[in-house]
């Protein structure tokens, strides 16, 4: 009976978080188009012919259609289903670890404005201000409601500013740093802003983890990026993916990077 519970839990969890990732890729194409979220409703990108509701089910209405439009055959990015896919997957990874609790929610948001602000930067090399600045205030409230959870309100509130604050100098840093350095932008400036709205969900510690993850990621991803010949040397290349997907990863193995940090380096503490 357990085990058919905690299927019917996790199908009902990534039904829903892909049917998220389905409209995260209405803000993905839409928001740095400055076109309207809600109106004209899903089409086909090529033919404009609006899609039907079989068609427009997450994932299955991809596979259902063979990843062509029903109308004009033309082929369609196998990026819609695997954005609703790992949305759902995401969305269920976190419910297994933090169960039914506010902290689910919260961190349920935090992926979905990830997922589009990393994408939004793949595709356009910008971060847009009204992703990051609204990420950033809900992430406030995150603290709020876990700070009220928790009874220390004050605190909680505190850390988000004070980790906000510290992604926005930190990134600004390194970029300025990088400039001088290469004598060439180093890094956008919405990466600062992404930073800032990442610690204000995350805390400054699990900020630094981010920071360090993104750093080894992105070193690794421009190597691969120059040897396959994507990459120019000295072209510049979106950082936005790199802080997202170390946002991630620290969402689930930061407090264990940390409590091993803490254990080699300051074991007495």
């Amino acid at each position: 009976m357990e085990i058919l519970l905690n299927f019917v839990l996790t199908s009902f969890v990534f039904i829903f978080g892909a049917s998220v990732g389905s409209f995260l890729n209405v803000v993905i194409y839409r928001v740095p188009a400055e076109l309207s979220l809600l109106y004209p409703p899903s089409r086909c990108p090529k033919c404009l012919h609006q899609l039907g509701k079989t068609e427009n089910i997450p994932v299955l209405g991809w596979l259902r259609l063979g990843g062509k439009c029903r109308w004009c055959k033309n082929p369609i990015s196998a990026r819609y289903p695997i954005v609703e896919a790992v949305c759902g997957i995401l969305f269920c990874l976190i419910f297994w670890q933090f169960t039914f609790s506010w902290t689910t929610l919260g961190y349920w948001v935090l992926i979905s404005w990830l997922l589009v602000l990393g994408l939004i930067d793949f595709d356009t090399m910008t971060l847009p201000n009204v992703l990051t600045q609204s990420g950033l205030v809900l992430g406030l409230l995150f603290q709020i409601v876990l700070g009220w959870q928790n009874g220390n309100l004050i605190q909680s509130l505190m850390l988000g500013i004070g980790s906000a604050v510290l992604g926005l100098w930190l990134f600004d840093i390194i970029r300025l740093s990088g400039e001088i350095a290469l004598g060439q932008p180093a890094m956008g400036g919405g990466d600062p802003k992404l930073a800032a709205m990442i610690g204000t969900w995350l805390g400054w510690q699990a900020l630094l983890v981010t920071a360090f993850l993104a750093c080894i990621l992105g070193s690794i991803g421009g190597v691969l990026a120059m040897f396959l010949g994507r990459l120019n040397r000295g072209q510049p290349m979106p950082f936005g993916p790199y802080l997202a997907l170390g946002a991630v990863l620290t969402i689930f193995w930061g407090n264990t990077m940390i409590a091993t940090y803490k254990s080699l380096f300051f074991p007495l503490l």
